[in-house]
């Protein structure tokens, strides 16, 4: 498939933020650009974060910033995907939290009982809050059999001047104290197109994923047969990309270039 042809049954681009919507506080060049000729070819999009220390009013605040206005239906965060599973597949049933004050409280608004003690599930979520004793109850129920989720498979976050261990670092952390790993939910998984396809009322195929990091945002399009899109403008760099077994349908140098394909 070429130009056009792969986005022929493309409803909704499911886009990444940071590195590939904007870098820091500013918007990277043409990714506004981008939304007005996707909406004026008769397509739409969502942001997709798999960043749990966010809430969607951040995510809204961060891109406000950035200098581009969209509505709080249109972001999308793993976090949201973690509390759809539990209500989904564990009703009722009580979780150990490992997350920031934002995970909570949407954990909370979503009608998840959360506990201290003794819990049937633990979460593991981008926890920025983390604390020692909270590493220790976590292992401490999770080698005792509570079922293990975490939001988000990501290793490293990357901040202003170089990166933080993100959520995927504390899963090795558990694996090696606890000899048990969660089952990871967000980008790249099946648990995250399955919850765009009911949210957005679509289907699979009627899907593309666009960012910059292949573990995750090249690798949930090319695991689920979906149309993805990297671009350049973040983490991964050319000499990244040929050297990675995870390949994308189009490579780009930001997200304005992809308008010549609508």
């Amino acid at each position: 498939m070429q130009n056009k042809e792969i986005f022929r049954k493309t409803r909704f681009f499911v886009l990444d933020m940071d590195g590939t919507f904007y870098l820091g506080d500013r918007l990277i060049d043409g990714a506004a650009d981008f939304v007005d000729t996707l909406k004026a070819s008769g397509k739409d999009y969502c942001f997709f974060s798999n960043n749990s220390s966010n809430n969607v009013e951040s995510c809204l605040q961060k891109l406000e910033r950035a200098g581009f206005k969209t509505t709080p239906d249109r972001i999308v965060i793993s976090s949201h995907v973690a509390a759809d599973y539990l209500n989904t597949r564990h009703p009722g049933q009580t979780v150990f939290l490992l997350g920031n004050e934002k995970l909570t409280a949407d954990f909370i608004a979503a009608g998840i009982p959360l506990t201290l003690e003794n819990p049937d599930v633990v979460v593991l979520g981008f926890d920025t809050t983390l604390t020692y004793e909270k590493i220790r109850a976590a292992a401490q129920y999770i080698q005792q059999g509570a079922f293990f989720i975490a939001t988000h498979p990501d290793l490293n976050c990357p901040v202003e001047g170089g990166f933080i261990p993100d959520t995927g670092s504390m899963i090795e952390l558990f694996a090696a104290s606890t000899g048990k790993r969660p089952l990871v939910l967000g980008k790249p998984t099946a648990f995250t197109v399955d919850y765009l396809t009911k949210k957005l009322g679509c289907e699979r195929d009627e899907l593309a994923f666009v960012g910059d990091r292949l573990e995750t945002d090249i690798a949930i399009g090319a695991d689920h047969h979906i149309p993805c899109v990297l671009v350049l403008s973040g983490i991964t760099t050319n000499e990244m990309y040929a050297a990675s077994p995870i390949r994308a349908d189009i490579v780009t140098p930001k997200l304005a270039d992809l308008r010549k394909y609508l």
